[in-house]
C-alpha cells in the first residue's frame, strides 16, 4: 500500500447538523451509513435530516439574510471570510484527501492533488471583490439625472451536491454565493456527506456569522422540501438530468431561480489526420478518472468507418491494461464504482449493449482478482449505433462506445444527435480544423485532443445538460439580481 488509511475520526460531529452557527441535535435518530466502495466496510455514519431539520436550516438561512449582517457587509469584508475558509481548508487537506476516496472511490493521489487546489477557488472569488461590476453607472434615457445598475444577492440559496466530486462542487457553489452576499443551505449527498461536514467545521472555525452556511444530509424525498420552500430564493443543483427536470418544474411553478448542471453523453470526434494510438491512450486515461463517474466523460467516440476497427483495437489494448484496485494501492490506475447500485447499473448497460448487437471488444465483467468492492473492468464497445441504448443514455461508468461515421460531416451530426450537450472534444493535429469543428458542436465545453473542462473559465451545458454556468467570473452572476436605480440628482459619491 502506498499510504495508510487513517483510523482516527476525520470529522468531529457527524451525528449532528450545522445550523445557525451551531452543531445541533437532529430531530430524529435516523442515520445514513456510508460504505467504503473498495472494501464494502462501513466508513462513516451521519445524521439523516427529516422535515423539521430542513425547516430549521431554511429558517436559519432566511433569518441570516433578512436580519443578519451578512448581506450588508462590503464585498471586501465577505472576501475576508472566503480567504479564511481557504486557509482552513488547506489545514484540513489531508482529511479531505482521505474522505473522497473512501466515499466515491477516486484514487488517493488524485484526491491529494484535487484537495490541494480547492482553497484556490475560495481565493479566486475573494479576489473578485475588487473588480467585479457589482455596481455600474448607467445613463438614464427616460428621465432622471443619474442611473445605476446594482447587482445584489439573490437571497437564500439551496446548494444540492452530488456524490462524485463533492468538495469541488461545493466550492463552486458556496464561494460565489458567499461573495455575492447570499446565505446557504448546503444539502450533502447521502452517499458522500463527508466533504460538506468538513466545510461546515471550517466555517465554524473561522467564525462565519450564524446562519450564513447551514449543512444537512438528506435523501431525495426530504431534499425536495428545500426546492419547494418559498423561503429559498435559488436552487443550485448538480446531478442527474431526471432530477434536474423535477427541480426545474417545481421552481417554474413558484418562479424560483435555479442553475442546473446535469448529465452528459459527450462525444470525442476523431478526425482522419489524428494518430489513433495517441487518441486511444488519451481517451483511456481520461476515462479512468473516478472510474468514469463523471458527467463530462467522453464516452461516445465518433470516428470514420475506415478507421473504426483500428481505433477499437487500440482502445481495447490500452483500456484492458488499466490496473484496477484499491484507491490507496501502489500503481492502481482506476478504483471502484462508488456503490453497489452503481455497479449494478453499469453492468445492466453492458448487458444491454451486447443484447442490442454492439461488439464487446474488452472488459464487461468484474476483475477476477478482486473479491470485494464495487469494481468493474474497463469496457470498450465497437460497432455502436448512435440510436442504441448505450449511445443514448448516461452510463456513469468506464464504458466507451465507438460509433462509425461516413465522414466528418456525419461525425458532427452524430456528435450533436443527443439530448445532452455538456462536453465534447475534437481530435486532430490541425488546430484550425479543431476550432472549426468545435464551433459546430452543440456543447458547453469543447476540448482539443483531450477531455478538457475548466471551472476556472466556466462550466455548464447546452440542451438537457443544464441551465446556467458555474466557475470563473461567469459563476457569480447566478447568485445576483440586477436592480436599476434612477435618481434625480448625481449622488455625492459620484460627483
Amino acid at each position: 500500500m502506498s499510504v495508510t488509511k487513517e483510523t482516527r475520526a476525520l470529522l468531529s460531529a457527524p451525528d449532528r447538523f450545522y445550523i445557525g452557527g451551531e452543531w445541533v441535535t437532529p430531530s430524529s435518530d435516523a442515520t445514513i451509513e456510508v460504505v467504503e466502495p473498495a472494501t464494502e466496510e462501513l466508513f462513516l455514519r451521519v445524521a439523516e435530516a427529516q422535515a423539521p431539520d430542513i425547516d430549521r436550516a431554511v429558517t436559519a438561512a432566511r433569518t441570516a439574510f433578512d436580519s443578519g449582517p451578512w448581506p450588508m457587509l462590503s464585498h471586501a469584508e465577505r472576501a475576508g471570510y472566503l480567504r479564511a475558509i481557504a486557509a482552513g481548508l488547506r489545514e484540513r487537506a489531508a482529511d479531505a484527501s482521505q474522505i473522497w476516496p473512501r466515499e466515491s472511490g477516486v484514487l488517493f493521489p488524485i484526491a491529494q492533488a484535487g484537495m490541494s487546489r480547492i482553497p484556490n477557488v475560495y481565493e479566486f472569488y475573494a479576489g473578485l471583490a475588487d473588480d467585479y461590476p457589482f455596481e455600474e453607472r448607467a445613463q438614464p434615457t427616460g428621465g432622471g439625472a443619474f442611473g445605476l445598475i446594482v447587482r445584489e444577492p439573490v437571497g437564500t440559496v439551496a446548494a444540492i451536491i452530488p456524490w462524485n466530486a463533492p468538495m469541488s462542487l461545493i466550492a463552486y457553489k458556496v464561494a460565489p454565493a458567499l461573495l455575492a452576499g447570499c446565505t446557504i443551505v448546503l444539502k450533502a449527498s447521502p452517499e458522500a456527506p463527508g466533504a460538506a461536514y468538513l466545510v461546515a467545521e471550517v466555517a465554524a472555525a473561522v467564525g462565519l456569522p450564524a446562519g450564513v452556511l447551514n449543512v444537512v444530509t438528506a435523501d431525495r424525498e426530504v431534499s425536495e422540501l428545500l426546492v419547494r420552500d418559498p423561503r429559498i430564493d435559488k436552487i443550485a443543483f448538480t446531478g442527474s438530468t431526471a432530477a434536474g427536470r423535477r427541480i426545474a418544474a417545481i421552481c417554474g411553478d413558484r418562479i424560483a431561480r435555479y442553475t442546473l448542471e446535469l448529465g452528459g453523453k459527450s462525444a470525442a470526434v476523431i478526425l482522419d489526420d489524428m494518430d489513433i494510438a495517441q487518441a486511444a491512450a488519451t481517451l483511456s486515461q481520461a476515462e479512468c478518472f473516478l472510474s468514469g463517474q463523471v458527467c463530462s466523460s467522453l464516452t461516445r467516440i465518433v470516428v470514420s468507418r475506415s478507421r473504426h476497427d483500428e481505433l477499437v483495437e487500440a482502445l481495447a489494448s490500452t483500456f484492458s491494461q488499466v490496473r484496477v484496485g484499491d484507491p490507496f494501492g501502489d500503481g492502481v490506475q482506476m478504483g471502484p464504482l462508488a456503490m453497489r447500485r452503481q455497479r449494478d447499473r453499469v453492468e445492466g448497460y453492458i448487458a444491454k449493449g451486447v443484447e442490442e448487437g454492439a461488439t464487446l471488444a474488452t472488459g464487461g465483467g468484474r476483475p477476477k482478482d478482486l473479491d470485494r468492492g464495487w469494481f468493474i473492468e474497463p469496457t470498450v464497445f465497437g460497432d455502436v449505433e448512435n440510436s442504441s441504448t448505450i449511445a443514448r443514455e448516461e452510463i456513469f461508468g468506464p464504458v466507451l462506445s465507438v460509433i462509425p461515421a461516413a465522414d466528418e460531416e456525419q461525425a458532427v451530426e452524430i456528435a450533436n444527435d443527443t439530448i445532452y450537450g455538456l462536453n465534447a472534444s475534437v481530435f486532430t493535429h490541425d488546430v484550425d480544423r479543431a476550432r472549426q469543428v468545435a464551433r459546430r458542436l452543440r456543447s458547453g465545453t469543447v476540448g482539443h485532443n483531450a477531455m478538457r473542462t475548466d471551472f476556472g473559465v466556466a462550466f455548464g451545458g447546452f440542451k438537457q445538460s443544464g441551465i446556467g454556468r458555474e466557475g470563473g467570473r461567469e459563476g457569480v452572476a447566478p447568485y445576483l439580481e440586477t436592480k436599476t436605480v434612477i435618481l434625480n440628482e448625481v449622488p455625492e459619491a459620484y460627483r
